[in-house]
């Protein structure tokens, strides 16, 4: 068993080191001096020891008190993080949580040359006169609600009193969306219900979203106006598709008619700066060739056979594929479109009396350059062949002088008008909320098809000027 040595035993090399290195202070100093110093050396270290664990606890007190508050200031910012807590629960409970409220005016100044008409257009029922492409979507006042709960469904409404899809194939109905979107395992894959505008072509309804006034010949006329029906959304990484099965431009089924209609559309992001996508909707339709103001129930009669038409709707297949471009200044656009429906032809068989089949097939493109970041300029150019069987489109199954669609009255019944369109308009931007617009545009046909109401007659084309200013918040 080893015996603790005594203190000087221990600090012996100690000694020794020191007598070493001061030779002359060793044979000054004893033992005893030595070990004197030592002590006040070791409670020394011992000292700095103590205040060098003492400092993170002071520097924590001081961090608790580094706002430098005093006791009101505290009580202050406690009040208002209650009131705070309280608005939250407040909002949560009146529905308000993830509500957006959007909306928009465009008062328009419109003339058009043909028709000898020039004023404002603002809030006007399309009841009163049709949908037309003078007189299509803008002037209106619109208010959009968006609500998306917690669970990840979007819910919306879009109110457009007398300029709304509901207003064009209802007559009098305020809406123009009300649909659903309700996740299916993730956000997603959802599906999809209610009334939908059409989302086909490369152009937006939206006057916000457009920077001309008016719409291309293809929106106009060859195109469904909405969809009342369910589907499915999906987005899988630069790719969106959505179908649905619902009825075209109705929001039921009229009699003996039970058959819905299909209509897709699919996305594709390739970048940053272009895209494309294509859309297409397959089924039946109304047929207004089949109508006939004339007869006590409103059905056509063929006037050879003096029998009436068979049927209202009948099928229709469009389909139409668009692209874009959009890089700093630079904007293009385009879409190519096909469409036909069954017995809806403007001019019927000449021998038999029956309707025929209409079909037609455009073009439109779209370029837009800024000159500064709020003045922009924007051309278009619109061309739609639709000759065949004197013509038709769309929901336009008869000789329309205002439009330009049809045969020339006075010539070969077999061949309707193509027409043409060009457009050029300008853009200002005021203020985050507040563009003017203007617009010029050149409406041609190959035919005389454009009626001049002052004196009745019929000729190749027809001017028209739009200015607008749009605010939306």
């Amino acid at each position: 068993m080893t015996s603790r040595q005594p203190a000087p035993l221990l600090l012996a090399p100690v000694v020794l080191a020191l007598a070493a290195a001061f030779p002359g202070a060793a044979a000054a100093q004893s033992n005893e001096d030595l070990l004197k110093e030592l002590r006040a050396l070791k409670d020394k270290v011992a000292e700095l020891e103590k205040k060098l664990e003492a400092k993170p606890a002071t520097a924590a007190a001081a961090g608790e008190r580094q706002w430098g508050m005093t006791p009101e200031q505290v009580a202050e910012l406690n009040r208002v993080a209650v009131k705070a807590e309280a608005l939250e629960d407040g909002r949560d409970a009146a529905g308000m949580k993830l509500l957006k409220i959007s909306g928009y005016m465009d008062p328009t100044f419109f003339y058009n040359r043909a028709q000898d008409r020039a004023g404002f257009q603002f809030l006007n029922r399309v009841a009163d006169d049709g949908y037309n492409y003078d007189n299509s979507y803008f002037g209106a006042a619109v208010i959009d609600f968006q609500k998306e709960t917690d669970s990840g469904t979007k819910w919306r409404l879009t109110l457009a009193p007398n300029r709304g899809v509901g207003s064009v194939f209802d007559g009098t109905s305020p809406v123009h969306e009300a649909s659903v979107s309700v996740p299916l395992g993730d956000l997603q894959t959802r599906f999809i219900a209610g009334q939908i505008p059409d989302w086909s072509g490369y152009e937006y309804l939206q006057p916000t979203l457009n920077k001309l006034i008016t719409h291309n010949l293809l929106f106009d006329f060859t195109l469904p106006t909405a969809y009342t029906g369910a589907g499915i959304e999906l987005t899988r990484g630069k790719w969106i598709v959505k179908g649905v099965l619902a009825n075209v431009n109705a929001a039921k089924k009229s009699s003996s008619n039970k058959t819905p209609a299909l209509a897709y559309r699919v996305d594709y992001s390739k970048g940053e700066f272009q895209g494309f996508g294509f859309a297409g909707m397959h089924g039946k339709v109304a047929n207004f060739r089949a109508l006939d103001d004339t007869t006590a129930d409103g059905v056509g009669v063929n006037p050879v056979t003096s029998l009436p038409y068979s049927t209202r709707d009948t099928m229709a297949h469009l389909f139409e594929v668009d692209a874009y471009f959009i890089r700093g200044d630079v904007t293009w656009q385009g879409q190519l479109s096909y469409g036909t429906q069954k017995k809806a032809a403007v001019t019927a068989d000449p021998v038999t009396g029956e309707l025929r089949d209409s079909q037609w097939i455009g073009l439109s493109t779209l370029f837009a350059y800024k000159w500064m970041p709020r003045f922009e300029t924007t051309a278009r150019f619109d061309y739609l062949r639709n000759q065949k069987n004197g013509g038709g489109l769309l929901g336009y199954t008869g000789a329309d002088g205002r439009n330009g669609i049809g045969p020339d009255a006075a010539g070969d019944a077999e061949k309707g008008a193509n027409r043409m369109a060009l457009t050029a308009g300008a853009s200002y931007l005021w203020d985050l909320n507040t563009t003017f617009k203007a617009e010029y545009r050149l409406d041609r046909a190959n035919l005389p098809v454009f009626e001049y109401v002052k004196d009745g007659l019929f000729k190749k084309s027809n001017q028209i000027f739009g200015a607008s200013v749009l605010v939306s918040f």
